[in-house]
């Protein structure tokens, strides 16, 4: 499973927005948001370079938790 952080999400527009580069690179991950403690849990096969590599496209900075 990969924690990271999020801190600059701000709003559910944001929690969408992170879900949904996520679900980009696997539609299968389980994506878990949560914007009070601004954290990102993804379970699924993918790397935890990916996943910040997509975010960070997507603006946003994600860094290990």
């Amino acid at each position: 499973m990969i924690e990271l952080t999020v801190n600059d999400m701000t709003c559910g527009g944001c929690v969408n927005s992170v879900t949904k580069a996520v679900k980009a690179l696997d539609s299968s991950a389980d994506v878990r948001v949560d914007l009070a403690t601004k954290r990102v849990s993804v379970d699924g096969k993918l790397s935890e370079q990916d996943v910040i590599s997509a975010l960070d496209a997507a603006g946003y900075e994600a860094v290990k938790a």
